[in-house]
């Protein structure tokens, strides 16, 4: 095997390495697989490893590339969100409803993965029905921050965040229904993407609310991101929600320099709630991209503080009608000797939810009943979009809007002093863009008492390709992305 250091290399170098026989496939999937075994104990980021499947499929990518095949994820292993369906293996969306489900079939965002060469390393720990922002919601415990094990990795996609994070692999899937990929990958040190909605196809992604779940890629750079985003991306005839667009070349886009480019910055992203440390990473972080030649400008927000009520009531609302399919009769956890139909419903339910989970179902069925659907659910959705008029109108005057991506750096694990209410402010900054249906991306920005910080990123609908070019460029002219956590430094 080559001494070149495997945790450090993007998705371009690793594809280099394995065409010019630096490295095979096979030993690049056992360094990963070496590194899950030895680090993942630590912070429980991965349920399922699949790592006979992996060599499998590694020595079957080395053949294709002996044979000249040249398909741009060849022979790089991944790790998927358990919440992505996947062929004969366990997919559990971390609950202990679905803790013993194993697929029939793979998500459209698997498969399209698959058919560009990407190894299978596993599936990744998430809150539970992807419901949380700190990924202490999973059946099968909390997942660890890399850079300090007593703190969070951030959620629903923590799992993912914190194995990149951690050089457990070199990139992975995530999904983002309010900011589940780029709270963590703020939290973690990473560069997260959450396409426009109907960008990635929403087949074989276990639903948690329709019209805002969006798949997206996890990655050590917005090169990466822009690498897996051309393989997942793309019209799905299996999702009526999937967008009949052409996909854009991103690896060229991103090329393209910022000199030039109008950055919206909005005041409501910098008020009480955001940590004044982290809004110093970020203006430095701004300021950056205006020496880069881009113009800072200041713009409006005004709903904003509005984002987390309206998601609240919209999200769970979905959640209600989504998760009526998991009833202990077709599939998933079932209760013991139920006494007649009802007992079957409700202790099945009840015993297969996590407390989390139960508290969205409830208040989403109370919101849709026929006493509050006008009052709650219809009043969200007028909301709804008014801020995503608001979002449509500030970014006809610029190309993207930047900001803080999550409020603080990661917090404490069972942190006593956060109630349920704070939980949810954490996606304050991220929520708009669901309700939008808006690309976003974080980015780090900086280093907060030895904690990253995240910088996000938000472009017009479906102009992914700007929002990619933005992050490539201002990671060219810094190294946060390339800083290492701890954990990953320690197991070097």
């Amino acid at each position: 095997m080559s001494d070149i250091d495997l945790r450090a290399c993007s998705l371009h170098e690793l594809r280099e390495s394995l065409e010019n026989k630096q490295i095979s496939s096979v030993e690049l999937t056992q360094f990963f697989v070496d590194r899950i075994k030895l680090l993942d104990p630590q912070l429980n980021s991965v349920i399922t490893p699949t790592m006979d499947l992996a060599l499998k499929q590694a020595k079957q990518a080395d053949q294709r590339i002996a044979h000249g095949d040249d398909s741009a994820l060849l022979g790089i292993p991944i790790l998927h969100k358990d919440i992505f369906c996947t062929e004969g293996v366990k997919t559990t969306c971390a609950s202990k409803m679905l803790a013993d489900f194993v697929s029939p079939y793979d998500a459209t965002v698997v498969s399209a993965l698959a058919k560009s060469g990407a190894i299978t390393l596993g599936k990744t720990n998430m809150d539970e029905f992807a419901m949380g922002s700190s990924n202490e919601t999973s059946h099968f415990g909390a997942v660890k921050n890399p850079w300090d094990l007593s703190r969070v990795p951030g959620g629903s996609s923590g799992g993912s965040a914190s194995a990149v994070a951690a050089g457990l692999a070199p990139c992975a899937t995530g999904t983002d229904t309010g900011g589940s990929i780029r709270q963590p990958a703020a939290l973690c040190g990473i560069t997260g993407l959450k396409p426009s909605y109907g960008r990635v196809s929403r087949y074989g992604m276990i639903a948690f609310a329709s019209s805002m779940d969006q798949a997206g890629p996890m990655a050590k750079s917005a090169a990466d991101c822009a690498q897996l985003l051309s393989a997942m991306a793309g019209h799905d005839p299996l999702d009526s929600t999937s967008a009949k667009l052409a996909v854009p070349d991103y690896a060229t886009e991103i090329e393209r320099p910022v000199a030039g480019l109008r950055i919206g910055v909005p005041q409501e992203f910098f008020d009480k709630q955001l940590s004044p440390a982290v809004a110093d990473a970020i203006h430095t972080a701004l300021r950056q991209l205006e020496a880069m030649g881009a113009t800072l400008v200041d713009v409006k927000l005004p709903s904003t503080p509005l984002g987390v009520s309206t998601y609240y009531v919209i999200a769970p609302a979905e959640a209600s009608a989504n998760l009526a399919r998991y009833d202990g009769v077709r599939f998933g956890y079932r209760c013991e000797a139920p006494q007649n139909l009802e007992d079957l419903y409700v202790r099945s339910r009840t015993e297969g939810f996590g407390e989390e989970v139960k508290r969205r179902i409830l208040v989403g069925t109370f919101t849709l009943s026929a006493a509050s659907y006008d009052q709650y659910f219809m009043k969200a959705q007028q909301v709804r979009r008014m801020i995503a008029n608001e979002y449509d109108e500030v970014l006809a005057n610029v190309d993207v809007i930047a900001g803080p991506s999550a409020p603080n750096t990661a917090f404490p694990l069972n942190d006593a002093s956060k109630s349920i209410t704070d939980m949810y402010m954490e996606d304050v900054f991220t929520v708009g863009c669901n309700l939008a249906g808006l690309p976003a991306m974080s980015i780090p920005a900086g280093i907060v008492e030895g904690l990253p910080v995240g910088m996000q990123l938000i472009g017009r609908s479906f102009d992914e390709a700007t929002v990619l070019r933005v992050g490539h460029q201002f990671q060219l002219q810094t190294d946060w992305h390339r800083q290492v956590s701890r954990i990953a430094e320690f197991a070097s």
